[in-house]
C-alpha cells in the first residue's frame, strides 16, 4: 500500500507535466512569427523602426491580417534624421511618432518593382500621398519613394510586405507649396519676392511645381536686405527673378541622379523658359555615391548648393538653396 501511495502522486505529476507542456507547445506553435511587426523586430537593422512602431502603437495594427506594406527606414536613416538610438525614439513625442508611422504604412500589398517605369507615381499611405519612381540607371533598376532609395524590396511577411528605405520620410503638413515657403524661417525674403511678384498665387495652384528657394543670406548677397525693401521692388523685376527658380513639375533631388546620363550633367528648364545647368554631386551622407546636385544659372560663376531638400507638399516640392540663380552677370 505504501508503494502504491507513493507512485500515484508521481504518476499524477507526470500526467500534469505532460498536459502542461503540450498546452505550452501548442501556444508557441500558434504564434505567427511572420507578421510584419515580428519580422521587423527580428531584423537588427530595423530596430529604430520597430521602436517607432511601438511608440506610435502601430505595432498592434501590423499584427492584424492586413495586408499592409511597411516602408521601413534603416537604423542609419533614423540616425540621419536626428533620432539617435531606440531610447530617443521611445521617449519622443507620441503624436510625431504616430504621424511618422502612419506615413510609412500602406494598406495593401505593393510590389513596387511591378509599377511602370515612370517618375513620381502617386500612392497613398495611411498618412498621405507618396510618390514612387521606378527607373533604370545604368545597369541598375532603382526604386525611390519621395526621393528616398529602396534598399531592400519585397521582404515577405505573412500579412504583407516590407520595403527598406534609406531616409525617414517626412509627412507633409502643407497642401499648398506657398504655405510651405512661408513656413520656412530662412527664406522670408524670397517668400516676399513671390508675394510681391504675384507668383505666390501661381505656386498655390494645382501644379505640381518645384521651387528652388534662395536662403535669406543668398538674397542679401544680391542686394535684397529686408522684407520691406523686397515689397517695394518693381514686381516685374521680382517676377523675372522668381520664375527662374520655379519648375512646372515635381522634382526630388534623386530624380536628377536617375535622369542624368553618364556625363553627370544635365539641364533643367525653368518656368520662364530659360535653363539651369545641373551637376551631380557626391552625397555627403554616403561618400562615393552620387546623391545631390549643384545648380548654376547661365549667369552664375559658382555652383549653388541645395541645403534643405525634398520638402514635400500636396502640390509640389520645396528645395532650399544657398545662392540665387542668375540669368545674366
Amino acid at each position: 500500500m505504501k508503494r502504491i501511495n507513493i507512485l500515484i502522486p508521481v504518476m499524477l505529476a507526470a500526467v500534469l507535466c505532460w498536459s502542461g507542456c503540450t498546452k505550452n507547445d501548442a501556444d508557441v506553435a500558434g504564434i505567427d512569427n511572420g507578421l510584419i511587426t515580428l519580422v521587423v523586430a527580428d531584423n537588427f537593422n530595423l530596430s529604430s523602426f520597430g521602436a517607432a512602431l511601438r511608440r506610435s502603437g502601430m505595432d498592434a495594427t501590423l499584427k492584424t491580417s492586413g495586408p499592409y506594406t511597411a516602408l521601413a527606414p534603416s537604423d542609419g536613416a533614423f540616425n540621419a534624421a536626428g533620432f539617435q538610438g531606440i531610447g530617443n525614439i521611445l521617449t519622443a513625442d507620441r503624436l510625431l511618432m504616430t504621424r511618422i508611422a502612419n506615413y510609412h504604412v500602406l494598406e495593401g500589398k505593393y510590389e513596387l518593382n511591378r509599377l511602370p517605369y515612370l517618375f513620381n507615381q502617386e500612392l497613398r499611405s495611411r498618412g498621405g500621398k507618396l510618390f514612387v519612381t521606378h527607373w533604370i540607371k545604368g545597369e541598375d533598376t532603382v526604386i525611390t519613394i519621395n526621393g528616398a532609395r529602396v534598399l531592400a524590396q519585397n521582404i515577405e511577411a505573412s500579412n504583407g510586405l516590407i520595403q527598406v528605405i534609406n531616409h525617414v520620410l517626412a509627412p507633409y503638413v502643407h497642401e499648398q507649396l506657398g504655405n510651405a515657403v512661408k513656413a520656412e524661417e530662412n527664406i522670408t525674403l524670397f517668400a516676399q519676392a513671390l508675394i510681391t511678384s504675384g507668383q505666390m498665387e501661381t505656386i498655390n495652384n494645382s501644379g505640381p511645381y518645384t521651387v528652388f528657394a534662395p536662403s535669406n543670406a543668398a538674397m542679401m548677397a544680391i542686394g535684397y536686405t529686408s522684407v520691406q525693401q523686397v515689397s517695394e521692388t518693381n514686381p516685374e523685376v521680382l517676377k523675372r527673378l522668381v520664375n527662374y527658380h520655379i519648375i512646372r513639375n515635381r522634382r526630388f533631388i534623386y530624380d536628377y541622379v536617375l535622369s542624368t546620363g553618364s556625363s553627370n550633367t544635365s539641364r533643367q528648364v525653368m518656368l520662364d523658359g530659360n535653363t539651369v545647368n545641373i551637376q551631380l554631386g557626391e552625397d555627403p551622407a554616403e561618400p562615393g555615391r552620387l546623391g545631390t546636385i549643384i545648380l548654376s544659372g547661365t549667369g552664375n560663376n559658382t555652383g549653388v548648393n541645395v541645403v534643405k531638400k525634398d520638402i514635400l507638399t500636396g502640390n509640389g516640392v520645396l528645395q532650399v538653396i544657398d545662392g540665387v540663380l542668375k540669368i545674366t552677370q
